[in-house]
């Protein structure tokens, strides 16, 4: 006898025999499936006919009348139809060739239903892995390649890298990549310039320093072509090419020199611009700083007369006069410039002799034009002085003085006509009356221009510019304005119109002004004139007057000493006002003129200004 206990088991009562018939007939899981799957491999790029039988499902258990199903990406789901299962032999079959490179595995699910399509067992997952065929050539995905190395680089300096992509599986032969170099060009001084770890790829120089010198080399530019081949490089494996290219870069080996250690320059004195282009040779890279040259004036340029600069397109030094030159003080000079590059140069390699040069420069001498002093000229005179006055004597001076050369004088511009001036000794004098309040003088000042002439072939003139200060004095009579007035016949506020004044001349021959009646034609007390500032007046009635034209003679007096006087007529309308109309008519006096109209305004301020 014996006891059993199944654990998780329902409480099962009865003998030992009913116990063992209920452990074989009890729902209790399997803990051994009977459906045994095992991978599928199946080589890419296989050839017709299709399907074909690729591997085999077993159940070792499987009921009577149950089926094999076959599901999962390729199958059911996209891409589809792929793969099917023999529903009775679980025989499993491939309907065209695959791709690795589009999917390298396929995961289905194989299992069992009945007849109504119910699962029995399953589902039981069977990968299927495409075998890898050497199908795709290796690609340079890359480019362009170019690398760039400095001349005189050590043996085995690395220069770039190149690297090719395989398609197919990494971890085999058919993407084992292997490099080499096909093809150099050019091929001098030495067909192996260069040479290609055949598994990284690097590239690296392999010829001395002395053949990677960029000024001996036929072209400093390399192109190689080069192959990568899959399989670990042999010959069965599939190959692809790519052109690298190699820039062999400048450095500053070379330094710049002239082509000459004089030069010779000619300038006329007075002229600027560029006198004479240095010339200079160096045998580096005309892109770069190596060979651009940089010129300094290191010596015979006290006066910062001379500049250098350099031409960019050609690299020569440009030499010119900034300052003009004087043939009398120097006629010749004699330069010292250096030339450098802009960038150093390597250390074993220094500036020589042949890096300076010596400018000998000779001044011509020309016929310049005399020279006034002072310029401006400056005079300050009363106006009105008498006529033949004399102002001053002008000076010009001759540059040339190796010439023995004299000087004529000439009026230039004298706008209002009123000057003359000796043509021997440059004396200037009046030939009218000075007046500062002319059209032709501004802020008090009259400008004048004179000519100077020396007797060279040709002849050289130079001008000279004059400026007459002209002091004020009183010749101006003040006059008054408006002229015109009107006022009406009934008016309750008897002021007419406010005058004001103005004087040509200046403070203070001007203000304050005296404004008086000089006459009277009707009778006494009948106008009056009240002084309101300096410069204004109003005038007023003592009481109405009849409809007329009157006229008011107004007298204005300035303060200068002496001082100056001036009577003008004011013509004062009477009118008659009524219904908020002015009728000058019935006083029979004329009709206003456009410019007594303007003055009506003033009338109108007249009366506010008596009411404040």
């Amino acid at each position: 006898m014996a006891e059993l206990i199944i654990v998780g088991g329902k409480d099962i009562q009865g003998s030992l025999q009913d116990i063992f018939k209920f452990a074989r007939t009890s729902p209790v899981p399997r803990q051994k499936r009977s459906i045994v799957v095992s991978p599928i491999l199946i080589p890419e790029n296989q050839r017709q006919p299709f399907p074909r039988d690729v591997g085999k499902v077993v159940d070792s258990d499987r009921p009577e009348g149950s089926k094999f199903r076959l599901t999962g990406k390729g199958v059911d789901q996209e891409p589809k139809g792929i793969f099917r299962i023999n529903e009775n032999t679980g025989s499993v079959s491939v309907t065209r060739n695959l791709d690795r490179e589009t999917i390298a595995t396929y995961q289905l699910f194989v299992e069992t239903v009945d007849v109504n399509g119910r699962t029995l067992e399953g589902p039981v997952p069977l990968e299927v892995i495409v075998i890898d065929q050497n199908d795709n050539r290796p690609i340079f995905r890359e480019g362009p390649y170019i690398g760039h190395v400095m001349e005189g680089s050590p043996t085995g300096t690395t220069v770039m890298r190149m690297t090719a992509f395989d398609a197919d599986d990494p971890a085999t032969d058919n993407a084992l990549l292997r490099y080499n170099i096909r093809q150099q060009t050019p091929d001098k001084p030495s067909p192996n310039m260069f040479y290609i770890d055949p598994e990284k790829g690097d590239i690296v120089t392999v010829v001395s320093p002395a053949l990677l010198d960029r000024e001996t080399l036929e072209n400093p530019k390399y192109e190689l072509i080069i192959e990568a081949q899959d399989m670990a490089g042999l010959d069965v494996g599939l190959t692809g090419t790519a052109t690298a290219t190699i820039m062999i870069d400048d450095k500053n080996d070379h330094s710049p020199k002239f082509t000459k250690k004089e030069f010779q320059a000619t300038v006329e004195e007075g002229a600027v611009g560029v006198i004479v282009n240095l010339t200079v040779e160096d045998k580096d890279d005309p892109t770069t700083g190596a060979w651009r040259a940089a010129y300094t004036i290191i010596n015979g340029n006290p006066g910062q007369s001379f500049e250098i600069h350099t031409n960019p397109q050609t690299n020569e030094g440009m030499l010119s006069v900034v300052k003009p030159l004087d043939y009398e003080i120097s006629a010749f000079h004699t330069l010292l410039i250096k030339v450098e590059n802009e960038d150093p140069l390597v250390p074993d390699v220094s500036y020589g002799p042949s890096s300076t040069a010596t400018v000998h420069i000779t001044v011509l001498d020309v016929n310049e034009s005399p020279v006034f002093y002072p310029d401006p000229m400056m005079v300050t005179k009363q106006e009105n002085i008498s006529v033949g006055s004399v102002l001053l004597t002008v000076n010009a001076t001759d540059p040339d003085s190796l010439q023995r050369q004299t000087i004529r004088y000439s009026v230039y511009k004298d706008p209002a006509g009123w000057l003359n001036i000796n043509p021997i000794n440059g004396t200037v004098d009046t030939t009218a009356v000075l007046d500062r309040e002319s059209p032709f003088v501004h802020n008090s000042v009259y400008t004048a221009l004179f000519l100077a002439i020396d007797s060279g072939n040709p002849p050289a003139t130079g001008t000279g510019t004059l400026l007459i200060t002209l002091e004020d004095v009183n010749d101006n009579a003040p006059f008054i304005y408006p002229t015109v007035a009107e006022v009406c016949d009934d008016a309750k506020n008897l002021s007419v119109v406010i005058l004001g004044a103005t004087d040509k001349d200046l403070h203070p021959n001007t203000d304050p002004f005296k404004f008086e009646i000089h006459k009277q034609t009707v009778p006494d007390k009948v106008w009056k004139i009240s002084k309101i500032n300096n410069t204004h007046a109003l005038v007023s009635l003592l009481q109405n007057l009849n409809k007329a034209n009157y006229h008011l003679p107004i007298m204005v007096t300035d303060s200068g000493k002496p001082p100056m006087t001036n009577i003008t007529d004011l013509r004062v309308q009477v009118c008659s006002c009524k219904n908020s109309k002015v009728d000058c008519n019935a006083a029979g006096a004329p009709h206003f003129s456009a410019a007594a109209a303007l003055l009506l305004p003033l009338f109108s301020l007249a009366r506010k200004f008596t009411k404040l």
